[in-house]
């Protein structure tokens, strides 16, 4: 288990970090924290650019944007239509071009269990926070079934100070859902239906239904779950 003091200062470190640099240092952090092989971030915008940092060696970061892989590799394409973190076992893995990419990735020191967070900021950004390690597939259940609450706050949490030097991609200004708000946004992104969340929460179907609404209104979203996908890109709701 990750240390609980250790893992605090990291994030009060996180949190001071005034330059993109400053985040491979935290990225280090993290990994001896956790005790795994790596800790990755990697985002892509709307014009393609991209920014990474993490753990993986030098010669594997310059094969894989010499190779292009960002077009093949499984692991961007599986999770751009996902909202929800993905376990890489989840991914598909049969077609030629993949199983060369997972060889090749293997041969690089990548390891052959990983847990990826699909976040989504503003104007088009995507970016991934991922975990990676070598393990057998017991060890690995445990332990992301130990750490994958705090893994996804803290990939929010790295994405949201990412953007903070990016001026250009800040998100815009929301106001802040109460807790209730947060609360009922959270419940149906689990999957419970309305009367399921009513019926946790405590209230009637009508009042549910004035959270929600107020909710998508400060979201500005076009339905329900438009809303939840902007409370998780914007990190106000954790699943």
């Amino acid at each position: 288990m990750v240390n609980r003091v250790d893992l605090d200062q990291i994030l009060e470190d996180l949190d001071a970090t005034t330059a993109l640099d400053g985040l491979q240092n935290i990225a280090e952090k993290l990994r001896n924290a956790f005790r795994v092989d790596h800790i990755v971030y990697h985002w892509v915008d709307s014009a393609g650019e991209q920014y990474g940092c993490g753990t993986y060696c030098e010669a594997w970061v310059n094969h894989y944007v010499a190779q292009n892989y960002i077009r093949i590799d499984p692991v961007i394409v599986g999770c751009f239509q996902r909202f929800h973190p993905v376990d890489w076992k989840q991914l598909d893995w049969s077609g030629k071009a993949a199983r060369q990419f997972l060889s090749d990735a293997l041969a690089h020191g990548v390891g052959n269990q990983g847990f990826s967070i699909p976040i989504r900021g503003p104007v088009g950004q995507f970016a991934l926070f991922t975990v990676n390690h070598t393990c057998d597939d017991d060890a690995w259940a445990e332990f992301a079934e130990a750490n994958n609450r705090d893994l996804i706050l803290i990939g929010h949490f790295f994405n949201r100070k990412a953007l903070e030097f990016e001026t250009g991609r800040q998100p815009e200004p929301a106001r802040a859902l109460s807790p209730r708000e947060v609360d009922s946004i959270t419940l149906l992104a689990m999957g419970y239906n309305r009367a399921q969340v009513a019926d946790t929460l405590s209230i009637s179907e009508h009042t549910l239904r004035v959270y929600i609404e107020s909710a998508r209104f400060k979201l500005g979203a076009l339905n329900t779950t438009h809303a939840i996908a902007r409370a998780m890109s914007r990190g106000l709701i954790v699943v």
